[in-house]
C-alpha cells in the first residue's frame, strides 16, 4: 500500500477535515481516493492470541466495511516483525466524505472491542490519499525511452574542463593574440584594435585574464613572444551560449579622447538587456545576453558590434575613415588569425 499526500485542484470541494494540513499547497500530485487506517501493535505473549482476538475483532466488523457505499478495497496489513495490525479501507473522495459524515462507523466499536484485548497496544487512526500508480506498458515504454534519451544526452554532455587548464589555455591565446594585435596595428598605423576571441566562450572573468596577456609587456628572451600590446586600445568579444562577453581597454595616455565606459556602452546598448558590468578608465566590461525570442545570438551579432565600435572610434578621429569598400573595413576575428 501506498501513502500520497495532495491537495486537489482549487475547483475541487474542500476536502476532507481528516486529512493533515500537510496537503495544502500540493496540486503536483493529484488524487482522487481517500483511505482510512486503524492501526495499533499486537503482541506475541500467550501464543500470539492478541493477534487471534484482533482477527476476530475484524471479522465481526467486516461485512460493514465491505459494504460501504463507495469502497474499492478493504485491507488489512499484518507484520510479525515490528506485530503491526493495520486495517486500511479505500473509498472515493466523495464516498469517504459521507462515511466521515457518519463518524466511520463502525470505527468506534471497532477501536474500542481491540482497546479491551490484553497485549494490544498504541490504537490509533489515520486518514491518508491512497492511489494506484502502477504504469501500463504504454506508460512503461514511454518512460523508458525518456529514461534512455536523458541518459544519452547527459553522455554526449562536455565534461567540465579543469579550470585551471581552462585558464592556461585563455592565457595562451591572449598572448599570441597581442602580438598579432601589435604587428596588426603598428602596419595600419592604429591606435585602437576591435576583435575576438575563442577561448573564454562568454565568460567574462576568463576574458579579462585574455586581455590582461594581449597587454602584457613581451619578454625578448622568451623563444615565443607574447602579449606586447599594452599600448593600443582594444575592444575584445567573446561568444558563449548564454552571453556575449565584451572587454574594452584604453591605455593612459589615450584616455583624454576616448572613454572606456562611454564606448563601451554605445556598444552593450545596441541590443536588448546588453549592459555594462564595471565601467572604469583604464577597463570596461559588459554583457549582451542570448534571447532567442528577439534573435540575440553571440555569434550571430558579433561581428556587427565589432563593426559598430570601430565606427564610434571614427567619430572620434581614433579610427581610419571607411572609403566604402567593405573588403577594406579593419575587422578582426579568429579567422584573421591562422596562427591561431
Amino acid at each position: 500500500w501506498l501513502k500520497q499526500f495532495s491537495h486537489p485542484p482549487p475547483a475541487s470541494p474542500p476536502l476532507s477535515s481528516s486529512l493533515p494540513s500537510l496537503l495544502i499547497n500540493m496540486p503536483f500530485v493529484k488524487f482522487e481516493n481517500i483511505a482510512r487506517e486503524w492501526r495499533f501493535k499486537w503482541s506475541t505473549d500467550d501464543d500470539n492470541a492478541s493477534l487471534m482476538k484482533a482477527q476476530s475483532a475484524l471479522e465481526d466488523v467486516l461485512a460493514d466495511i465491505s459494504s460501504l457505499e463507495g469502497a474499492s478495497s478493504v485491507q488489512r496489513v499484518v507484520c510479525g516483525g515490528c506485530q503491526d495490525f493495520k486495517v486500511i479501507t479505500k473509498l472515493s473522495e466523495k464516498a469517504f466524505k459521507e462515511w466521515e459524515a457518519k463518524s466511520f462507523e463502525p470505527e468506534a466499536a471497532f477501536l474500542e472491542a481491540v482497546k479491551k484485548i490484553p497485549g494490544i497496544t498504541q490504537v490509533e487512526t489515520q486518514t491518508y490519499t491512497l492511489e494506484e500508480v502502477k504504469m501500463n506498458k504504454k506508460d512503461i515504454k514511454k518512460a523508458q525511452e525518456k529514461k534512455d534519451k536523458e541518459a544519452a544526452e547527459k553522455k554526449d554532455e562536455k565534461p567540465a574542463e579543469d579550470p585551471a587548464k581552462k585558464l592556461k589555455k585563455v592565457i595562451k591565446e591572449g598572448g599570441k593574440r597581442g602580438v598579432e594585435i601589435e604587428g596588426a596595428a603598428d602596419m595600419g598605423g592604429l591606435q585602437f584594435f576591435c576583435t575576438s576571441v575563442d577561448e573564454p566562450e562568454g565568460n567574462l572573468d576568463l576574458l579579462k585574464e585574455s586581455v590582461a596577456a594581449m597587454n602584457a609587456k613581451s619578454d625578448p628572451t622568451e623563444e615565443e613572444r607574447k602579449g606586447g600590446s599594452g599600448h593600443i586600445g582594444k575592444m575584445v568579444f567573446s561568444a558563449g551560449i548564454e552571453q556575449l562577453a565584451i572587454v574594452a581597454y584604453v591605455p593612459e595616455d589615450k584616455r583624454e579622447a576616448l572613454s572606456c565606459q562611454e564606448w563601451l556602452q554605445k556598444v552593450v546598448s545596441m541590443f536588448p538587456g546588453g549592459k555594462v558590468v564595471d565601467g572604469a578608465a583604464d577597463i570596461s566590461t559588459g554583457v549582451i545576453p542570448t534571447d532567442s525570442d528577439k534573435g540575440v545570438f553571440p555569434l550571430k551579432i558579433r561581428e556587427s558590434l565589432i563593426l559598430e565600435a570601430n565606427n564610434f572610434l571614427r567619430k572620434l578621429g581614433l579610427f581610419p575613415e571607411d572609403d566604402g569598400d567593405d573588403d577594406d573595413e579593419m575587422v578582426f576575428g579568429d579567422d584573421d588569425f591562422p596562427s591561431m
